[in-house]
Parts: C-alpha cells; sequence; structure tokens
C-alpha cells in the first residue's frame, strides 16, 4: 500500500541518520521503535494523521498534537527536543526555511489579538506564574533564584536603569497585571500610570492597587497606547511591542517619543528575532505561535529595533540582551504548569491546556537556541545628557 511504503521509507530515512528515542503506534496495532529505548510514544489514528509524521514540521507537529490529531505522550521537554530533532532529520539537518509574514495592525485587530492570549483567565496565569503575576523575562543573579526573586530582581532591574527618583511621572506601555507600576509607587515613590487593552489584566491590577492602598500614586487604564496623552518623566515598555507590527514600530517609538519629557528616560523590554531579516523562529516554530499563541506578533530584530528608535528621534544608550534568562524563566512556568497540570486541565478546554503546555516548554527550547532573542534598550531624547556617564550606577 501507498501509506506502507511512505513510511518505509520515512523510518529507513530517519534510522539511518540517528536514532530517535521515538515509537509509533499506528491505528492497526503495528509499533515500531526508531530507539531502543524510547522516551516519547506517538499514537497514530489514522492513515490521514500520518502525513504530520512523515511530512514533519514544527507548525506541522504542534498542529496535530493541540488538535488531538496525533497523541503524544512523555515529558513535555522530551516532546519539543525529539520533535526538533525530527524535523531537522528529515531535512538532512539544513536550514528550514522560515516564512516571513507580516501582518494588518489596528486599534481593533490589536485588542482581538491581546484579548485572545491574555484574557484565558486571570486564574489560570495566576497558578504557574510568580506571585505577583509577571508575565516577561525575569532577572537572575545566580542559576538557584526563585521565580519570584528573578521576577522583582527583573523590575528593579529595569526601574534602576531608567533612574526612577521619588515624585517623578512614569508610563508603563503594556502593564499586565500591574506588578512594575506598583513597584515603581511603592519602592520608588514614583507617581505611576499602566496601560492595558486586556480587560482582565485591568481589573486584576486595579483591584490589587485599591487592596494596596496606592489610589493616590498608581493608576491603571484600560486605554491603547496611540490614545494616551501628556508627558512622562520615564517610560517603559516590556513584553509589549511584539503586538506592534514591524511596519508600525516608527509609529510606535514616535508615540513614546512624544509621550517623554525633554530630560526623560525611556525602556523597551521586548522578544527579538535572531534572524537579521526579523523573520520568526524556524522550522515551522514562528508559524505556531502565529496561529495558536500570539495571533498578528512580529519579531524585529534588534537592528530593525535600534534603526527604528533612532528614527523616531531616541538615542540608544544602553542595550542588553537577556536571551539566558528568558530561557530560565520559561523553564519555571513550564515546570510550574506541568506540577499544576491536572488543576489546569479543569480551567480551559483540552485544546488551549495542550496550546499553553507545548508553547512554554517550546519557547525554553527556542531560546537556549537562539532562535529568538530578548533585549532591553534605554533611550533618551536623540542629543541629550541625561544619564551619568557609566553604568555603575545600575548596580548601586
Amino acid at each position: 500500500m501507498f501509506w506502507e511504503r511512505k513510511l518505509d521509507e520515512f523510518v529507513t530515512q530517519i534510522v539511518s541518520k540517528r536514532e530517535l528515542p521515538l515509537q509509533i503506534h499506528l491505528w492497526n496495532g503495528k509499533e515500531i521503535d526508531l530507539a531502543k529505548t524510547p522516551k516519547i510514544v506517538v499514537d497514530v489514528p489514522s492513515v490521514a494523521a500520518l502525513r504530520y509524521l512523515i511530512h514533519p514540521s514544527l507548525d506541522g507537529l504542534g498542529e496535530a498534537y493541540v488538535e488531538g490529531k496525533l497523541q503524544i505522550n512523555g515529558k513535555v521537554q522530551d516532546i519539543i527536543e525529539i520533535a526538533t530533532a525530527l524535523v531537522q532529520t528529515s531535512h538532512d539537518d539544513q536550514p528550514i526555511a522560515t516564512k516571513s509574514k507580516r501582518y494588518h495592525h489596528s486599534k481593533k485587530v490589536d485588542a482581538k489579538s491581546i484579548s485572545y492570549h491574555y484574557d484565558v483567565s486571570n486564574e489560570f496565569y495566576r497558578e504557574w506564574l510568580d506571585k505577583d503575576m509577571v508575565y516577561s523575562c525575569g532577572y537572575f543573579h545566580s542559576l538557584d533564584d526563585s521565580l519570584d526573586k528573578a521576577q522583582e530582581q527583573k523590575i528593579d532591574h529595569i526601574l534602576n536603569k531608567i533612574r526612577l527618583q521619588p515624585g517623578q511621572t512614569l508610563l508603563d506601555v503594556g502593564c499586565g497585571w500591574g506588578a512594575l507600576i506598583i513597584r515603581a509607587a511603592q519602592k520608588y515613590g514614583a507617581k505611576a500610570v499602566g496601560v492595558t487593552i486586556s480587560e482582565q489584566q485591568y481589573e486584576e491590577a486595579k483591584r490589587r492597587i485599591k487592596n494596596l492602598g496606592l489610589d493616590d500614586c498608581c493608576e491603571v487604564r484600560f486605554q491603547d497606547y496611540r490614545d494616551v496623552t501628556g508627558q512622562f518623566d520615564r517610560i517603559t515598555s516590556v513584553g509589549m511591542f511584539e503586538h506592534v507590527g514591524l511596519k508600525n514600530l516608527h509609529e510606535y517609538f514616535a508615540k513614546l517619543n512624544s509621550l517623554l519629557a525633554d530630560d526623560g528616560i525611556i525602556m523597551n523590554h521586548g522578544i527579538t528575532s535572531s534572524d537579521p531579516a526579523s523573520s520568526g523562529a524556524p522550522a515551522g516554530g514562528g508559524e505556531f505561535i502565529d496561529k495558536y499563541v500570539f495571533p498578528n506578533g512580529e519579531l524585529p530584530h534588534i537592528g530593525l529595533v535600534l534603526q527604528e528608535m533612532s528614527r523616531a528621534g531616541l538615542e540608544s544608550t544602553d542595550i542588553e540582551n537577556l536571551r539566558r534568562h528568558y530561557a530560565m524563566t520559561l523553564e519555571h512556568w513550564a515546570e510550574r504548569f506541568e506540577a499544576k497540570s491536572e488543576k489546569l486541565q479543569k480551567m480551559v478546554d483540552e485544546k488551549h491546556f495542550r496550546i499553553w503546555r507545548i508553547y512554554l516548554a517550546g519557547c525554553a527550547y527556542a531560546f537556549h537556541q537562539n532562535w529568538v532573542s530578548i533585549h532591553q534598550v534605554v533611550a533618551t531624547k536623540a542629543g541629550r545628557y541625561v544619564l551619568p556617564l557609566t553604568r555603575d550606577y545600575i548596580y548601586k
């Protein structure tokens, strides 16, 4: 039969090149081992589902897992590593072309995309994020730092970088559940404003601010950054500009520049592409993220980020790559997600549970492999002397 011949060719190709700890269970009861000691088992329920295996890509395998077309059993980290090895081996370890997509962005489109990802439920995120629900890269002083400690250190690292002082005004663009603006008000004495277009994040941040008695110095708004007016001494944007779109980076940075006081400081923290052409993750990983995790997301290379900041009248003064820190953060999230899997499966449907499970572990792997990166960029208005001569002030 046709499918038998194709399957035999596939198995022969893989086994001749490397040993993959993978066992395949076919619908007819046949079992195929690609190694003596398999780490994961793939159940193929029909002939139609076989195509995901014999013509593998990360987006195809991810789709098959999420949609239940293949049952994949094993540790999630093993699933990611073996799936990647399977794809690479099938393509003779040659670089696999990445499709570059550019999306239309508007307030309506962006609001829908943000709601899809962030409004799953506050309870869902609370189970596997840190105590303050910081949904961005932590900052580890050592390998033994807890997730809670790393996230608190990250916020302090940012606020120290921008030299936040008592009484200064701070705008946090894409403020999440409010951790940064709350700490800016509590520890640094700032008057902080955060904006988000996630309704659930807005409600949770507003609740926290009220419960902490910070209404006089801390505010969260359900507002698109494009609608913000006024002037701020300091501006932060953490894990937000990935949703802006490459074509809109100039508009984004120009808007932030217009909100920045003449002697102000801005810090942009976001995921970047490791490809100078600003494409997504290779081997289909980017396509999976686009479809299931972050609709309409686009990652710029750091070179493009700096170019567009400069075009918008901002002068970059400090650039830091935190790729290793994000890999470690995602490992914490993935481990916590696995530990709470039974509870999380009761909060969302099986499809969304599988999406987040494979996404967290997959992103940890992607950062470790330098498929994607993350950068913090501190900037001032071009030509201004605002910051000290050295970086010593950050660490005092």
